[in-house]
């Protein structure tokens, strides 16, 4: 079976170094690559069954974005927003010399390949972006806004997982297995033996800064970046989310690269890519 490699990555922030951690699928020779981004809060093993299909035809890079899994936290969280994690993934593509690459990203990881596309002389040949937009719901942002930076503990396993499916139920049906590897992905025992997340708690910090002034200045910003994407894109939204809205997908169709946009029923915020019909709507649109 095809095995990952995990390394790392020296990137800096205005307040010093940090090591960012990833994890490399397939063939390291092969110019075909294919990097995935995780969302908020999440990691970059939420790529492993993803990863693992399209490893022959792709060098797979999975990132843990600066403050989630293996990677290192900032010392000053104020910078855990989307333009370091952009200026952390042109290290790292650095780091991989390649030419062009193919993106796939998940809600926040969606946003930071939004603005590296529209970059001018970006490498990004093909953009898949999955439940997010140049629009933010503000009452979603709220409810995500609520758990994160939450410093939860759990006496077992047992109790972290239901925890993990209980705040992500949006994620749609998924079976005991896929959940416990969900929450076992972004949870470890800390010294005490307790269950808790790999994520920095101060996440939050910028999080929780935001103003509806400030989403409405952000949301002008990533129009005016996604109206400067060309490479062919692909929107995929959960039909039940409330973080991407059928309006803001309709008009990414018509807008900027005038994205193909694929429902998914029965999920909301967002597709997790563990399923085999999920797994081929990106193999359709990065083969096809």
């Amino acid at each position: 079976m095809t095995q990952a490699h995990i390394k790392t990555v020296q990137c800096l922030s205005p307040a010093g170094l940090h090591r960012m951690a990833y994890k490399e699928w397939g063939d390291p020779s092969n110019p075909n690559v294919l990097v995935c981004v995780h969302g908020l809060t999440r990691v970059s093993d939420d790529f492993d069954a993803l990863a693992k299909a399209m490893a022959n035809d792709y060098r797979v890079i999975c990132p843990d974005i600066v403050g989630r899994g293996r990677s290192e936290h900032l010392r000053d969280p104020n910078f855990y927003q989307v333009p370091q994690y952009v200026s952390d993934m042109v290290t790292l593509l650095a780091r991989l010399d390649v030419a062009s690459i193919q993106w796939l990203g998940t809600s926040m990881g969606g946003l930071i390949g939004m603005i590296l596309a529209s970059l001018p002389g970006n490498p990004v040949r093909k953009l898949l972006l999955n439940d997010i937009g140049p629009s933010l719901n503000a009452e979603a942002l709220k409810r995500i806004g609520e758990y994160v930076g939450l410093k939860v503990h759990f006496a077992t396993f047992d109790e972290a997982w239901q925890y993990v499916r209980a705040i992500s139920l949006s994620f749609g049906p998924h079976s005991d297995e896929q959940w416990r590897k969900l929450a076992s992905d972004v949870m470890r025992q800390d010294a005490e033996g307790k269950w808790t997340f790999v994520y920095d708690p101060a996440l939050a910090v910028p999080f929780k800064a935001t103003t509806a002034q400030s989403v409405q200045v952000d949301e002008q910003r990533l129009w005016a970046a996604y109206e400067a994407i060309s490479c062919p894109t692909l929107v995929v939204r959960g039909a039940d989310s409330d973080l991407l809205t059928r309006e803001t997908a309709a008009a990414m169709s018509q807008r900027g690269p005038k994205a193909q946009v694929v429902e998914i029923a029965g999920v909301g915020h967002a597709p997790t890519f563990l399923s085999d019909t999920q797994i081929a709507i990106a193999k359709n649109f990065f083969l096809g």
